[in-house]
C-alpha cells in the first residue's frame, strides 16, 4: 500500500548532495542548441497519480534539480488516485496522451486495446542501450509483457513484501510466543480479542483489522496452499478460486468473522484508516506489506504509546510455509506515440528514465534535498524536514516520488536501516522470496480477460466477501463460480491454457 508514496523516510548514502550539485550537464539528449551553446532541454510530459492534494509545482527545488540533472523540461500532470482511472480512460479514448503515461495494469481492456492499436512504443529492443534500464529484471518484465512484448517500464516493488505485523507488547502481556502455524495465529487473534491484552480491565480489543482492500485475504489464503491466481494441475492451469484449498481458506476467514476476531465492517472500512485501530489500541494485527510494521510502530512512538510492533513473514499451513509475492512491480510507464513521434524522441525519453534511476536521482526524488530534508550520520538517514512538509512549498516534493521506477535498485538498498524494526522488515522480505508462490499465468494476456477481466475479478471478490459475512454458503459460492464461468470464465481458462501450452512447447 504505502509504497504508493515510496519508501517514505528511510535512510540514505552520503554521496547525494555532492553528486546532485555537480551533474547538471550529464544528460545531453540530441536537441536544438540553447542560446548559451548547451543542448536545449527536451520537453517531457508525464501523466501520473497524486496522493497529496497540494502537489509539487514547477517551482519546487526538487523538480528543478531533476530537470537540471536530466536536461529536460518537465510537465508533471498529477491526478488524485481516486480519479485516475477515469482520467486515464478518457485520455486513451481521445488519444490525447502525454509523453509518459502511468498505468497500473497493461492487461486491462482500455490499456491493452490502446497498446494493440499502436498507441504506445514497444521499448523492449531499446532497454539494453541504457546503463540502468538494461538491468531491468527479466521476470518482472515478463510479468508486465503484452503478447510477449515489453511496452512498459515497471515501477519496482520488492517481491517478498507481504508480512504479519502484530502488537508484540500484547503478545508478551499474554505470555504467548510468536505464532508459527495457522492454528497458533488463530490463537493469537483469539487472545487479543478475549484476554485483555492491554491489561486495562476492559473488553475493548479485537484481533485483526481488515479493510475493503482484499489483500489480507489474498495473503492468508496462500498459507492454505491456494495458488497465486493460477495453479498448475496435471499440466493445466487452474484458477485459484476453483481449488479445494480456496474453500478451506474461506471457511477459516468466516470463522474469524463469526467470532469477531476481525472488524465486522471490513467490507466498507477505508484502507486509508488501516493503521488507526492498532495505533489507538483497538486491534492487534495487520496483514499487508512489511513496511506497515514500522510505520505503525513509529507513529505509536510519536503518540507516546508504550506499545511496540514486531513482524513475521508467514505462518505454516497444511503444505508448509507460503507467502504471496508481488509481481515485482506496482504499475508501469508507457511511452505515447502521440507525444513522442519519432525513434529519436523515444530515445530521449528513455534516457530521461534511465537518468532518474541514477543513485543520486533516486535519493533526491525519494528523500528530498540533503541538509534541508535530511542529513546523514553513519550512513543512516536522519530526517530534518519531511520532503512532503506543507510548510516548505518552495522545496515541496509532494507526489514527485511517483516518478521513481527504481531500476536497478530499490531505494532502501542504497542505505543502512535507521531502526531495528526497519532492518528486520528488510530481512523478512528477503526471506519471503524463498517461500513465494509464483503465478505461472502472470505473463499471459487473453482476449477475454482484456474485455471482461474487471467484471470477472469482481464476481470472485464479491463472492468471497458474501461467504465470509454469511450471505452465501458453500453451495451459494459454487453457484457464483458457475456464474463466473458462464460470464467468460470458461473462455478465459481455455485461452490461458492455450497460451500456457504454447509457452511450454517453445
Amino acid at each position: 500500500m504505502n509504497w504508493k508514496k515510496t519508501w517514505a523516510v528511510t535512510t540514505v548514502t552520503a554521496v547525494a548532495a555532492a553528486a546532485i550539485a555537480g551533474c547538471g550537464n550529464d544528460a545531453k539528449p540530441e536537441a536544438s542548441k540553447a542560446g548559451d551553446g548547451k543542448e536545449a532541454p527536451f520537453p517531457i510530459s508525464v501523466m501520473l497519480k497524486g496522493y497529496y492534494n497540494d502537489s509539487a509545482t514547477a517551482e519546487s527545488k526538487v523538480w528543478k534539480k531533476i530537470e537540471e540533472y536530466t536536461n529536460v523540461k518537465l510537465d508533471l500532470q498529477f491526478t488524485p488516485d481516486a480519479n485516475y482511472g477515469d482520467k486515464l480512460n478518457i485520455a486513451l479514448a481521445s488519444g490525447t496522451l502525454p509523453s509518459l503515461v502511468f498505468v497500473n495494469n497493461a492487461k486491462v481492456s482500455a490499456v491493452a486495446n490502446a497498446i494493440n492499436g499502436g498507441a504506445f512504443w514497444e521499448i523492449g529492443p531499446y532497454l539494453k542501450d541504457y546503463p540502468n534500464l538494461s538491468k531491468a529484471n527479466q521476470t518482472i518484465l515478463n510479468n508486465t509483457s503484452v503478447n510477449g512484448k515489453y511496452y512498459g517500464l515497471y515501477v519496482t516493488r520488492p517481491i517478498g513484501r507481504m508480512a504479519i505485523s502484530y502488537r508484540k507488547d500484547w503478545l508478551d502481556n499474554l505470555g504467548m510466543k510468536e505464532p508459527k502455524t495457522i492454528d497458533e495465529f488463530y490463537n493469537m487473534l483469539k487472545a487479543f480479542a478475549s484476554n485483555d491484552p492491554d491489561k486495562n480491565g476492559k473488553d475493548d480489543t479485537y484481533g485483526m483489522v481488515v479493510t475493503r482492500y482484499g489483500g489480507p485475504w489474498d495473503i492468508m489464503q496462500t498459507w492454505f496452499g491456494v495458488p497465486n491466481k493460477w495453479g498448475e494441475k496435471d499440466g493445466k492451469l487452474v484458477p485459484a478460486h476453483l481449488t479445494p484449498e480456496y474453500m478451506e481458506a474461506l471457511k477459516f476467514f468466516k470463522k474469524l468473522y463469526d467470532e469477531k476476531l476481525v472488524n465486522q465492517d471490513f467490507a466498507v472500512y477505508d484502507s486509508a484508516k488501516w493503521n488507526d485501530p492498532i495505533i489507538n489500541g483497538q486491534a492487534g494485527v495487520a496483514i499487508d506489506v512489511a513496511e506497515r510494521s514500522y510505520q505503525i510502530d513509529e507513529k505509536m512512538k510519536q503518540n507516546n504509546s508504550k506499545g511496540y510492533i514486531d513482524l513475521i513473514g508467514a505462518v505454516s499451513g497444511p503444505t508448509g510455509l507460503h507467502n504471496l509475492p508481488t509481481a515485482g512491480h506496482n504499475g508501469m510507464f508507457l511511452i505515447s506515440k502521440t507525444a513522442v513521434k519519432t525513434e529519436a524522441e523515444l530515445k530521449k525519453v528513455l534516457a530521461f528514465l534511465d537518468k532518474t534511476n541514477d543513485k543520486e536521482m533516486q535519493i533526491l526524488i525519494s528523500q528530498g534535498i540533503e541538509g534541508v530534508h535530511y542529513k546523514v550520520e553513519d550512513g543512516k538517514l536522519v530526517p530534518l524536514l519531511l520532503a512532503t512538509d506543507p510548510m516548505t512549498p518552495d522545496i515541496n516534493n509532494k507526489n514527485v516520488t511517483q516518478l521513481l521506477t527504481s531500476i536497478p535498485y530499490l531505494t532502501p538498498e542504497l542505505f543502512k536501516p535507521n531502526t531495528p524494526l526497519r532492518a528486520k522488515a528488510l530481512e523478512v522480505m528477503k526471506e519471503n522470496e524463498k517461500i513465494a508462490v509464483h503465478n505461472p499465468g502472470e505473463p499471459f494476456t487473453t482476449p477475454t480477460y482484456t474485455q471482461k477481466g474487471t467484471q470477472l475479478d469482481q464476481i470472485v471478490d464479491d463472492a468471497r466477501t458474501k461467504f465470509i459475512v454469511g450471505k452465501i454458503d458453500e453451495a451459494g459460492f459454487k453457484a457464483e463460480m458457475e456464474l463466473w464461468k458462464k460470464n467468460g470464465g470458461d473462455d478465459y481458462i481455455k485461452e490461458m491454457n492455450e497460451l500456457y501450452a504454447k509457452s511450454k512447447s517453445k
